[in-house]
C-alpha cells in the first residue's frame, strides 16, 4: 500500500490514533501530518488526539495536533486511523464515520480491520515503521524521520522486543541519516524521568505483589495515591516494564485507577504467556507480549479476573 496512491482529488484529510496516546501512536499520526504538509501543501491536514505527554511535544507541529475533537469540515476526503481500529478512536470514531474514504494502519494482532483500505501487518514492530512503508522515501525530511523514529523507539523497547526485526533496524538506520540527535532523543523518551515519576515508580514497585508462584508480578496505583503525589496517567509510563524485570516472572501487570473503581491495566509477558489473549478477553487488546484494558470493580476482582485467564493459558500448556 502506498498512501500517495490514494491522494487523488483529496483536499481534506484527518488523522487520528487511539486514546491514550503513546509514542507509536503520536510519532505515526504526526509523521503521517507532516509528510501530508511537505508533498501537499495546498491539502488541509488535521490530526486528532487526545492531550500528549509532555515529552513528545518536541516533534514538529506537535502543538497543533487537534485535542477538542472539534471540526468544521463535515465529511473529510480521506481519514487515516492509525495504530488501532476506529472503535479505539475515542470521540475520532464519529469524525471517521463520516469520511468519504477511510484507511487502517495498524500492527495490533487484535485488529481484524476497520476501514475502506486496510494496511494490517501485526509482525510489525510498530505503526511508525508501517508508516515508514507507505510513505515514498524521497519525499522524507528530517522531521518526518524524528516522528517515526521516536514511535519505533518507543514500541520496541528501544529495540529490545521480540517484534523487532532486520528490517526495523534497516528502517531505523534510514531514519537517523537524516541528521537529527537521536541518542538524546532515546533518553528523553524512554529513559528520562521527572522526581515524582520517580517517587510513583518507587512506590509502585515497593508495594507490588508476587502471584502463581513467582510467575506472575502485579501492582496497583490508587487514584488517592496518585492525587497525593500529584501525578496523571502518562507519569506512570514504563512501571509495567520496570515490573517485569523481575527474575522468575513470566507476566507482569501494572493498573492505576484512572476514575473511581475504574482500572487501566497494563499487561507485559516474557513470551510464555500471550496477554493480547487475556486482554483480548476483558475488552482490550494489544501484542503477545504487550497488551492492555479497561476493567471496572476493585482491583481485587481485576487481578483475579486477569490471572484466571493467565492460569488457563498455563494449563492449556501441560
Amino acid at each position: 500500500m502506498r498512501i500517495d496512491d490514494h491522494m487523488n482529488g483529496v483536499k481534506t484529510v484527518a488523522i487520528a490514533g487511539h486514546v491514550r496516546p503513546d509514542g507509536d501512536c503520536i510519532g505515526s499520526s504526526m509523521g503521517l501530518y507532516l509528510y501530508f504538509q511537505k508533498n501537499y501543501p495546498d491539502v488541509r491536514v488535521d490530526v486528532f488526539l487526545e492531550d500528549i505527554p509532555e515529552e513528545f511535544l518536541f516533534i514538529k507541529d506537535a502543538d497543533k495536533i487537534n485535542h477538542t475533537f472539534t471540526t468544521d469540515v463535515e465529511s473529510y476526503d480521506l481519514f487515516i486511523c492509525i495504530d488501532c481500529e476506529k472503535g479505539r478512536t475515542g470521540e475520532a470514531e464519529k469524525i471517521f464515520d463520516a469520511a468519504k474514504k477511510t484507511i487502517n494502519i495498524d500492527h495490533h494482532i487484535s485488529n481484524t480491520g476497520t476501514g475502506d483500505v486496510t494496511y494490517i501487518v501485526p509482525t510489525s514492530s510498530s505503526a511508525c515503521e508501517l508508516a515508514y512503508d507507505v510513505m515514498d522515501k524521497d519525499k522524507l525530511d528530517i522531521n518526518i524521520a524524528q516522528a517515526l523514529y521516536t514511535g519505533m523507539v518507543t514500541d520496541t523497547g528501544v529495540f529490545k522486543y521480540n517484534s523487532t526485526s532486520p528490517k526495523t533496524y534497516e528502517i531505523a538506520g534510514k531514519l537517523i541519516s537524516y541528521g537529527f540527535d537521536f541518542t538524546w532523543l532515546i533518553d528523553h523518551v524512554f529513559y528520562e524521568k521527572t522526581y515524582l515519576q520517580n517517587q510513583i515508580l518507587g512506590r509502585a514497585l515497593l508495594e507490588s505483589i508476587t502471584l502463581m508462584d513467582g510467575k506472575v508480578i502485579a501492582s496497583v496505583v490508587s487514584r488517592q495515591t496518585m492525587d497525593f503525589y500529584g501525578v496523571t496517567g502518562s507519569d506512570l509510563d514504563g512501571i509495567v516494564n520496570q515490573l517485569m524485570f523481575t527474575i522468575g516472572t513470566d507476566v507482569s501487570i501494572f493498573m492505576y485507577e484512572d476514575e473511581p473503581m475504574m482500572y487501566r491495566v497494563s499487561l507485559r509477558s516474557n513470551g510464555n504467556i500471550d496477554v493480547s489473549r487475556v486482554a483480548k478477553l476483558l475488552g482490550g487488546g494489544g501484542h503477545v507480549r504487550a497488551s492492555g484494558c479497561t476493567l471496572n470493580g476493585t482491583a481485587h476482582d481485576a487481578i483475579n479476573s486477569i490471572t484466571k485467564y493467565i492460569q488457563q493459558q498455563y494449563d492449556e500448556k501441560k
